[in-house]
């Protein structure tokens, strides 16, 4: 029994040896493979990304679930699409008509992201160029319908928030397609040559015809006011007129004659003024040194014989 079971281990190894070579083919087949189809087996979803799942045997396309992000194995005839959900703002240019059939070139940036929790309808039914296909359409209607209400000067001075109002309605048609739009910014708004020049001659014009309005307001104020300013200066000088005489003049002569005369200051006192009122004169005169007046010559008289 000892022996059998020798034999069958002999036998076992020497099949095994035999057998090496082929499995270090298939091995090296299994190597291959993998490394051939390892970016169709093993999908990494970085950050701010997310996946939509396809099954070619198993239901195609999986609508009511995303891939969120980290590493995955799946099998090689399945597919992940990847999409990015982060907010993305892309340049668009594109050419309206205004309702005199002019032109206008609008440089838009467009904010957007897709839905997270309709990722798989979205790549379903509209598919990862999902920006031309829906979202720059739809921002082109929506303005080429709006601006087509208006002229040129309006637009370009964006009166009384006609594009706000126009970027407002176009958010919400896109609302409703899978995308959400953050923003639509209208970076210029580019009019012929001939219009723009136009557009800012009128404008000047109408900031000077302004400025002339304030002009002119502000001097019929200043002109108000000085009438006011005169007419309250007479009636002062009527009320004052009222209370004077000379009474009240000689009193006020006499405080400031008493305010003089206290004064630390060298002065000069005139006694005996002149007018009826008798008020000495104080003040700060300048002297005459003797030696400058003048002499007087006398005239000789004439003796008598």
């Amino acid at each position: 029994m000892l022996t059998f079971f020798k034999k069958l281990l002999s036998n076992i190894k020497q099949r095994l040896k035999r057998l090496i070579p082929f499995f270090i083919i298939l091995i090296l087949i299994v190597l291959l493979t993998l490394g051939f189809l390892w970016r169709d087996i093993v999908i990494t979803i970085k950050s701010g990304e997310a996946g939509v799942m396809y099954y070619l045997f198993f239901g195609g396309t999986v609508t009511d679930k995303v891939i969120p992000e980290g590493i995955h194995i799946i099998a090689p005839w399945d597919n992940i699409t990847i999409y990015t959900v982060r907010i993305q703002t892309t340049l668009h240019e594109f050419t309206v008509l205004t309702n005199r059939g002019l032109p206008i070139t609008l440089e838009l940036a467009i904010r957007f992201r897709p839905e997270y929790e309709v990722l798989g309808l979205l790549h379903q039914q509209v598919g990862p160029d999902y920006f031309n296909t829906i979202i720059i359409p739809e921002v082109e209607s929506v303005l080429r319908k709006n601006i087509g209400h208006y002229n040129p000067e309006e637009i370009y001075i964006n009166k009384d928030n006609v594009l706000t109002e126009i970027i407002v309605e176009a958010l919400e048609a896109l609302g409703q397609k899978y995308v959400e739009i953050t923003d639509v910014i209208i970076r210029s708004v580019i009019l012929p040559d001939e219009i723009q020049s136009a557009i800012k001659n009128k404008l000047i014009d109408e900031q000077q015809y302004e400025a002339y309005e304030f002009k002119l307001k502000r001097e019929e104020q200043e002109a108000e006011r000085k009438r006011i300013e005169a007419k309250g200066i007479h009636d002062y000088h009527e009320t004052i007129a009222k209370t004077l005489d000379n009474k009240m003049l000689r009193w006020r002569g006499i405080e400031a004659t008493l305010k003089l005369s206290e004064s630390n200051n060298s002065k000069v006192i005139v006694v005996g003024g002149t007018g009826t009122d008798g008020l000495p004169l104080i003040g700060n005169f300048p002297l005459i040194a003797p030696e400058k007046i003048p002499e007087k010559k006398l005239e000789k008289v004439p003796e008598k014989p």
